[in-house]
């Protein structure tokens, strides 16, 4: 299988814009995604081997460094890769990779891995919880988020829920305007696929934090109704 489209070019042209979009002014992140899934996380990770896949600009990598974690972090697009290096100040090894390979780690290397709104770029989710399943320590922790299958429903209201296909959209971020593609799949499907491989242990459905409501009245009430982020944790009972 291979990577969608051009996915690395996208965020490549979102470099400029990044910082600003997701990391100041984005709630979304923030206020909602990023508070839910360091929840999830036991309380100490000090000395534990993450691997944050899907790193972006490093936000997480610099949060899991910050917290005393041995920090791995991978990404398809060049660019991110090194905005999360001089994020991190060669704290972390950062790795240009794609999730739809095979990855170049030894079997039982991490304690966790962390991907944070990135699966929903890969077609092949089997392939890629194999190779998760392979590198994770046994009663390791795979924790991720993705769309919501109901959001992505809402947005293309004349397409079936119940299959997975690939969407496409524009985003305007900063004035720049680029053409995004992700898969839509419905709840069973993720489900179903996770358990494959690995225990459930929660799945989430975020709320909104407090301060989100000081930044977006509009969309905080927005998210009280509409789920906008899945996030799930298991546990890797080899």
């Amino acid at each position: 299988m291979k990577l969608i489209k051009n996915i690395d070019k996208t965020y490549d042209e979102l470099s400029n814009s990044y910082k600003k979009e997701y990391e100041e002014s984005s709630p979304f992140n923030s206020d909602y995604e990023r508070p839910a899934m360091i929840k999830l996380l036991d309380k100490s990770i000090y000395k534990k081997e993450i691997l944050d896949a899907g790193c972006a600009g490093g936000w997480y990598t610099e949060k899991f460094i910050s917290m005393g974690a041995k920090v791995t972090a991978i990404d398809v697009s060049e660019t991110m890769i090194k905005i999360t290096k001089e994020r991190t100040c060669n704290k972390a090894d950062v790795l240009n990779l794609d999730l739809n390979n095979e990855l170049p780690f030894k079997e039982n290397k991490f304690d966790i891995i962390v991907s944070s709104l990135t699966l929903h770029y890969i077609e092949d989710l089997k392939k890629t919880f194999s190779e998760f399943k392979r590198i994770l320590k046994p009663n390791g922790v795979l924790l991720f988020s993705v769309h919501h299958p109901c959001m992505d429903i809402k947005d293309f209201e004349d397409e079936n829920y119940f299959i997975t296909k690939l969407y496409k959209e524009k985003w305007e971020k900063s004035g720049v305007v680029v053409d995004v593609q992700f898969f839509h799949r419905p709840l069973q499907e993720i489900i179903n696929t996770t358990t494959k491989y690995f225990n459930l242990e929660c799945l989430v459905e975020p709320t909104p934090e407090e301060s989100f409501k000081e930044k977006d009245l509009n969309n905080y009430n927005y998210l009280l109704k509409n789920p906008h982020f899945l996030i799930i944790k298991a546990i890797n009972n080899k």
